[in-house]
């Protein structure tokens, strides 16, 4: 991997401090996604950072699943997800799950009731939720909050033995319902739910609460910094009385920074994973998804990833950065060292009349002219050719330097052709341009008889390889000013294209994962779900210019 980046933050300053005071000799930080869904953009600015803080000052991190709701688990997810942290390029120390810590929770739950900090409650879900009050009004305790210490105990072993339907009863901690932090109100820490886990199988039936496991598996671990996004913020009192009250040893430290919001990008799993339900995508790897799997496949580099990660940084502050910025990063990464080819997305046949029937001759073209160790290919030239549509206007407009009757370009690495004639078909579109060559105008040859302005790009007819090209736009529109449209009122119908043309025979051996530039088109990926022994299907990553500016620190 290349060098990191040290770039300071306030996250990086707390653990300098801490280090430098003795508080803590090793540094240990975790990425804890629960498995409920596939990674996106989100969490690699998570695992970056704290996979990364960790190697900095030779600390550790954990792989861990907070996998507590056994009801949107999946091992489908928890394979996915250590793909994409081992595809960004990061190595954990420990692959650890929440549910391993199961019986050590159930034993500091008991531990509460002994210590009258908790109490089992056969308040309704609505009850609880009506009771808990409001910013400005306090909540009202639970009529069985008082219960005894032996029968909260009795209640509470019973909820594990399966003697309760799912609602019947929770385990709440007795805090404080007048607390100015709704959070405090006596939270629940356990739910029954009758479900088999993907990790534990049908051993439980009551499930910890996130806002009560995740402490303590931090304090197992002996994490030192438990790094988590701002909405969590308000829950930092609630972590630190769990780890408090469960006298757990050790102490982590919960700091909190801001989430990434990408413009026109939804990055909650449950819109995701209702793209997916619905059909709109086809599945959470789909290169319009803004999952690791989806940018994977679209053909995103994790270099280009792990770098847009570093530039948009850590801070307190909430904000909106412009999606253009991670495409800058692919542009970047992928110019240096993607091969250059040529593609024909809209083929229009060209027959170059004046050129030998049957002749075939092989043209010398640079793999990457910005990089003389790329060396050459040889690419097959002969009559017919095919070009893009948009080369070829019969009207063109002033300042059009490509192809129309009587105009003159050059083709990349071959020759100067002069369009003379064309045919159209039965609904007025142009199907085939006659056009003539210049033998003298090879390129190479140091012809300087006379110039042209346009120069276009073309495969052979002949020995061209059929691919797919997927075109893709935002598949998420931002809402106007003045509009509230809900999430599903945003899909864009436009934001795939799908175009059959050819590409240069030298194309033959890609395979999935390959990335090309292809002349004028942009930087594609030869696409991991639709590719075949017989067709090429690439998808396109980022188009070649963009008028974004990266503002430089």
């Amino acid at each position: 991997m290349e060098e990191k980046c040290t770039t300071t933050n306030f996250i990086r300053n707390i653990v300098i401090e801490d280090l430098e005071i003795g508080k803590h000799q090793e540094i240990i930080t975790r990425f804890p996604p629960e498995p409920n869904g596939y990674l996106h953009i989100g969490h690699a600015k998570s695992i970056v950072l704290n996979f990364e803080l960790a190697d900095e000052f030779k600390g550790k991190t954990n792989l861990r699943f907070d996998d507590t709701n056994p009801v949107k688990e999946d091992t489908e997810y928890v394979e996915s997800i250590k793909e994409d942290v081992k595809w960004l390029g990061f190595e954990w120390d420990s692959l650890l799950f929440a549910s391993d810590y199961f019986d050590e929770m159930y034993s500091r739950a008991v531990l509460l009731i002994k210590k009258g900090k908790a109490f089992v409650c056969d308040m309704t879900p609505e009850e609880i939720r009506e009771s808990r009050g409001t910013l400005k009004e306090p909540g009202k305790e639970s009529p069985y909050r008082n219960r005894t210490v032996e029968e909260n105990l009795d209640l509470f072993e019973r909820m594990r033995k399966g003697e309760f339907k799912d609602g019947e009863k929770v385990l709440r901690a007795k805090i404080d319902m007048t607390s100015p932090n709704i959070n405090m109100r006596d939270p629940i820490i356990y739910r029954i739910a009758h479900a088999t886990h993907h990790n534990t199988g049908d051993k439980w039936c009551i499930y910890p609460m996130y806002d009560y496991a995740h402490p303590i598996e931090d304090a197992i671990e002996g994490v030192t910094h438990s790094i988590c996004t701002l909405e969590f913020e308000d829950h930092r009192p609630l972590y630190d009385w769990v780890v408090y009250e469960c006298e757990m040893d050790d102490k982590p430290r919960q700091i909190e920074f801001a989430r990434l919001n990408l413009t026109n990008t939804v990055m909650s799993k449950r819109f995701l994973k209702s793209l997916v339900d619905q059909g709109i995508t086809d599945g959470w790897d789909d290169p319009r998804m803004p999952t690791i799997a989806g940018l994977r496949r679209r053909g995103y580099t994790p270099e280009a990833i792990r770098n847009f990660c570093r530039e948009i940084g850590v801070s307190k502050a909430n904000s909106l950065v412009d999606a253009q910025m991670l495409e800058h990063f692919i542009r970047e990464d992928l110019h240096a060292k993607a091969p250059r080819t040529m593609g024909v997305i809209r083929p229009l046949r060209v027959v170059i009349t004046n050129y030998p029937e049957g002749q075939v001759e092989m043209l010398v073209i640079e793999n990457n002219p910005d990089d003389s160790t790329a060396g050459t290919r040889q690419v097959p030239f002969s009559r017919e050719i095919y070009i893009e549509q948009d080369d070829f206007m019969e009207e063109p407009p002033k300042k059009y330097f490509r192809l129309f009757p009587g105009n003159e370009v050059r083709l990349k690495g071959a020759y100067f052709v002069k369009c003379n004639d064309f045919i159209k078909d039965e609904n007025g579109n142009v199907v085939e341009l006659h056009c003539t060559y210049d033998s003298e105008t090879k390129s190479g040859s140091g012809f300087t008889g006379r110039k042209v302005k346009g120069t276009i790009h073309w495969v052979d007819a002949k020995h061209s390889i059929p691919a797919e090209f997927r075109l893709y736009d935002n598949l998420i529109i931002e809402n106007e000013e003045g509009e509230d449209k809900s999430f599903l009122e945003r899909i864009n119908p436009n934001s795939m294209e799908i175009l059959q043309g050819f590409v240069e025979e030298t194309m033959k051996q890609a395979k999935p994962q390959d990335k090309f530039q292809l002349f004028r088109h942009g930087y594609f990926n030869v696409d991991t779900k639709y590719t075949t022994e017989e067709k090429l299907v690439f998808n396109r990553i980022v188009s070649l210019k963009s008028s974004f500016k990266l503002n430089k620190k």
